[in-house]
């Protein structure tokens, strides 16, 4: 929700921006990619400091884990990252699909 939040907000000041890119030729494509890459940006960082923070924390929280689980197990990285980038990817696709329709002659008097 968070991603979601701050890339739909992000997108929302934007508008002007995006209709004078669509008024000068860009695709709705074009847009939809712009508006992605950005939110993913934000996501690929987060899910790097989480890995990292989690990796550095493994032994400090090995004592908390139940028998058996173990603080470095990769199916449990591989897994929670995959999920996490799925799940960014998704908080920004839907931002990028409402910029993408915005009209332009709407978005230029826009203010």
């Amino acid at each position: 929700m968070g991603v979601y939040s701050v890339l739909a907000y992000a997108t929302a000041r934007k508008t002007h921006e995006i209709g004078i890119r669509m008024a000068l030729g860009a695709e709705r494509s074009d847009v939809v990619r712009l508006v992605i890459r950005a939110g993913l940006r934000l996501v690929t960082a987060g899910v790097a400091v989480g890995l990292l923070v989690s990796l550095l924390l493994g032994r400090a929280i090995e004592a908390e884990l139940s028998r058996g689980v173990k603080p470095y197990d990769p199916a449990t990285f591989v897994g929670t990252t995959l999920l996490l980038v799925a799940t960014g990817a998704l908080a920004c696709w839907i931002p990028s699909r409402r910029a993408a329709r915005v009209d332009p002659m709407v978005a230029l008097r826009y203010e």
